[in-house]
């Protein structure tokens, strides 16, 4: 994994920006044409792409559209093609920055660190870790010890809802409410059977629940393990 993918034709411009970003600390895989750094990008290999818009094979704002259809890296656009429409352009595209050819490699450095930053406290939120269970938020994905979990809608909301409240005893109504979408509970028997098959699939002997309590004549609370 590499921290930039520096795609950039001009072999005299990349070699300082690369050198400059390498002694910042970065590690920097460079690209110099537009279907490469396509290529390099979908196979998930960096964390931020500074992107030219003048490349052979492909150029920039077509980079950035097949870059945005797969991956959620954050894309900085460096070009000589100033004017309101590029940067529009690049913008609409996906674009998280827009800097004007000829760069200040100390403001370039900032905007590369605060991109970094944003992008992994972004991750970060889409992560929930609780104990021995992680939920990908993004993906709608559930690990158990490292194993993928297979959960139907209906289980996985049930499951973000008490990941999000551990410890809180939690009324049938309001759960009723947060993942049917309703505030009727008139099909008790529904949350019940879901509360079931989820126990079957997160506890360990799910006939004496450690995760999932049910907390009678009121609800249930969910314990971290």
């Amino acid at each position: 994994m590499y921290d930039i993918l520096l795609v950039e034709d001009n072999e005299e411009l990349a070699g300082l920006l690369r050198d400059f970003l390498v002694d910042r600390g970065y590690s920097v895989l460079r690209a110099a044409r537009g279907d490469d750094a396509v290529r390099y990008a979908e196979r998930g290999e960096v964390r931020l792409v500074l992107l030219d818009i003048m490349l052979p094979g492909m150029d920039g704002f077509a980079v950035c559209r097949q870059i945005r259809k797969s991956q959620n890296v954050p894309v900085l656009i460096m070009s000589a093609k100033s004017g309101k429409q590029n940067k529009l352009t690049g913008y609409e595209l996906g674009a998280d920055d827009y800097m004007e050819k000829p760069v200040d490699p100390e403001i370039l450095s900032a905007k590369v660190n605060a991109l970094l930053k944003r992008s992994g406290r972004a991750q970060e939120e889409m992560l929930l870790v609780s104990g021995e269970i992680t939920l990908n938020r993004k993906a709608r994905t559930v690990n158990l010890r490292g194993k993928p979990l297979e959960l139907n809608v209906k289980e996985y909301e049930l499951l973000l809802l008490f990941v999000r409240n551990p410890g809180k005893t939690l009324r049938k109504e309001y759960i009723f409410g947060n993942v049917w979408g309703t505030d009727s509970f008139s099909e008790s028997q529904t949350l019940t059977v879901h509360i079931k098959m989820l126990r079957a699939k997160i506890e360990e002997n799910p006939r004496e629940p450690k995760r999932i309590l049910t907390v009678w004549g009121v609800g249930y609370r969910y314990e971290e393990i």
